[in-house]
């Protein structure tokens, strides 16, 4: 994962021929980082199937082919 502070910074990545990879703003990575994360601190947690990764990926709006797992 990068971090660009700005689009400016983010095409300069990308000029010297770096992939884009998948983009997010901040705020839509702290509603992924609280989906993943929240609960794990119980001891009832389980580990997520692929499935249920994808679901949860999909309810917090990641939904392109970057975030399937099958």
């Amino acid at each position: 994962m990068r971090l660009f502070r700005s689009e400016e910074d983010l095409r300069g990545w990308l000029e010297q021929g770096n992939p884009a990879g998948e983009r997010m703003s901040v705020e839509w990575m702290w509603d992924l980082a609280r989906a993943w994360y929240g609960g794990r601190h119980l001891p009832t947690w389980e580990r997520r199937s692929p499935a249920e990764a994808e679901s949860l990926f999909r309810s917090v709006g990641l939904t392109s082919d970057f975030w399937s797992l099958g």
